[in-house]
């Protein structure tokens, strides 16, 4: 039987993995640092290895994946190139990736505390995509 409070939760989860990728991929070429570029590169990989496990998690429970909504990437599009055109640098990059950092950690613990029925993979799940953003904000830090 499917929990319905795992699953929203799932695929809140999968929306945040996809919408993280899209916005590093959207910056990654901008970016003139090095080790930088490799820390993004780096957690893009994260990402993408958590949005399989939740996708294969999803599949258990036959729901589908949840893509971001298109205002969300809208916002995000329209804000990074509005910025990177005003100025263009590693510091701008590593502020807009800071700020949608900030924002998917803001939501993943309201959806925490919203499906608090979900499973304990399924939280576990949260929290580590949780830790991978927390991570890439303290990593950012050097290039504000």
């Amino acid at each position: 039987m499917e929990n319905s409070d795992t699953v929203k939760l799932l695929r809140e989860c999968d929306a945040g993995t996809k919408m993280a990728v899209s916005s590093i991929d959207e910056v990654l070429e901008k970016v003139c640092d090095n080790n930088m570029k490799k820390l993004l590169e780096e957690s893009k990989v994260h990402h993408e290895k958590l949005e399989n496990e939740i996708w294969e998690m999803l599949n258990r429970f036959d729901s589908e994946e949840k893509e971001p909504s298109a205002m969300a990437k809208g916002m995000s599009w329209m804000k990074t190139n509005v910025k990177l055109s005003m100025d263009n640098s590693d510091a701008t990059v590593a502020d807009l990736i800071t700020d949608g950092c900030n924002m998917g950690i803001k939501s993943l613990n309201r959806y925490l505390n919203q499906y608090e029925g979900a499973d304990n993979c399924a939280k576990k799940i949260c929290k580590e995509l949780t830790s991978i953003e927390e991570q890439l904000c303290e990593e950012l830090k050097g290039y504000l």
